[in-house]
């Protein structure tokens, strides 16, 4: 942590601060030096728990903390034990559950091209609220059985708290959509649920902020948890793939791409998974359906199931 001195601070002023820091993270050795002092400390967290104290000392002109020691839970796991056959991970699977007969038959298609889990959205947060939010808990025995037949883990979105330990339960993978990513009572919901859990960036959110929001799920969960990278706007700009390789040197929690909400138009969608791939992903989640052009759900990036197969193909290959 760094505190610069207000300028023109006396010595006895800077004396004065050290000595309150000291009374504040006792133990903490300090470093003065260029109108500054760095501090640090076997516990980074006690920063971040007593900021509001140490911006509020006379004398201190500002304080900043590294991502390490905003975020040391997320700079500092090692990488989670997941429930993924491979290390390459592609989650494929349509926008929504919309349908129990043609889920169960695209989710053993899926399996049978390549998918290690299983897309399985009860609920679609809309910026509309005329818009197909989804078909809620009521889809969640058909999600679960396809899921079984297809021999893949499922993965839905959550958007309310209690959503959290009810498909925990049902033996989900935890999704937290970027609208929510700012949203800490779900996030630790989600980590109190005790599932794994994917994180997925909000448009525009730089990396200290996504870190943060993975710090609220790894404080209050196991440490199974994913970051996805799904691109800077909701206008569909494509991958941040430079972002996302800062992420993967920041952290040792697995990063995926998001393409398909990236781009919006499934035309792009196999040039960005694998240019995500090539970057270093850890895997990839991909929305593809029978019959996408009946989806009501993200139709026009959603890929058809011939399309996905090949797409599978290629990411193996690349990423064996």
């Amino acid at each position: 942590m760094k505190i610069l001195l207000e300028k023109g601070l006396s010595s006895s002023g800077a004396r004065a601060l050290s000595a309150a820091l000291t009374r504040l993270l006792p133990g903490a050795p300090q470093r003065v030096s260029g109108g500054a002092i760095t501090v640090t400390s076997a516990r980074p967290e006690s920063f971040s728990e007593k900021l509001a104290l140490i911006e509020n000392l006379p004398g201190a002109a500002a304080v900043s903390l590294s991502d390490a020691e905003a975020c040391p839970l997320a700079s500092s796991v090692p990488p989670p034990e997941l429930p993924f056959k491979r290390s390459f991970i592609i989650i494929a699977g349509p926008c929504a559950v919309e349908d129990a007969a043609s889920y169960a038959r695209t989710a053993r298609a899926l399996a049978r091209a390549g998918a290690d889990a299983l897309r399985a959205a009860l609920f679609k947060p809309r910026s509309s609220p005329y818009a197909f939010q989804g078909l809620g808990l009521a889809a969640l025995p058909a999600a679960r059985r396809a899921a079984r037949a297809a021999g893949l883990p499922p993965v839905a979105e959550i958007v309310d708290t209690p959503q959290a330990a009810r498909l925990a339960a049902a033996g989900f993978v935890l999704q937290i959509g970027a609208r929510n990513m700012r949203n800490y009572e779900l996030l630790k919901a989600a980590g109190r649920a005790g599932a794994p859990a994917i994180l997925k960036r909000a448009p525009g959110a730089p990396l200290r902020d996504w870190l943060l929001s993975a710090e609220y799920l790894l404080k209050y969960g196991d440490g199974r948890v994913i970051l996805c990278e799904r691109g800077d706007s909701f206008g569909r700009g494509g991958l941040d793939l430079e972002l996302m390789e800062r992420a993967m040197k920041a952290t040792a929690l697995p990063v995926i791409a998001d393409p398909s909400h990236a781009c919006g138009r499934r035309e792009q969608v196999a040039a960005q998974a694998l240019a995500a791939a090539r970057a270093g992903a850890d895997g990839v989640m991909i929305e593809a359906a029978a019959d996408p052009s009946a989806a009501l759900v993200d139709g026009r990036q959603t890929l058809g199931l011939k399309e996905f197969s090949a797409l599978a193909k290629k990411l193996r290959a690349l990423r064996k």
